[in-house]
């Protein structure tokens, strides 16, 4: 059983190292925190790699919350498995849970039909909401 949790060929360990410039580049990057020892984190492994397989454009990270525990801190991971799936560089999407096969195709469909400049204009808007709240 313990081989279900290594990330299938599709998919990439990432690390603190390599988390960045994954994220940051253009395209889609999904990124599933996972550890050994969490059950729902085995059973989303085999689905993850399923649909990695199909989709050789996206890539599909893992980040072992045990290995890279100031990574999962700095982006308050409290519950895994947890998805987060990034566009451009942008996190648009971000769930704790097992997402079923289904499911994870249909996010990655939205995903690809985002508007990308309605996203960063609504970004740039909540920034500046921000900004000014000082």
């Amino acid at each position: 059983m313990m081989a279900a949790t290594k990330p299938a060929p599709a998919t990439v360990n990432l690390t603190t190292g390599t988390f960045f410039p994954t994220i940051k580049r253009e395209g889609i990057a999904l990124v599933d925190w996972w550890a050994e020892w969490c059950g729902p984190c085995r059973m989303f492994a085999p689905i993850y790699g399923k649909v990695a397989a199909k989709h050789p454009d996206v890539v599909f990270g893992k980040v072992d919350t045990e290995a890279e525990g100031p990574l999962a801190s700095a982006f308050n991971i409290r519950s895994i498995p947890t998805l987060m799936i990034f566009r451009d560089g942008i996190l648009v999407f971000m769930q704790p849970g097992v997402v079923p096969e289904k499911g994870l195709e249909e996010l990655i469909g939205k995903v690809r039909a985002l508007d990308m400049d309605e996203v960063r204009r609504k970004v740039a808007e909540a920034q500046a909401a921000e900004s000014a709240r000082g």
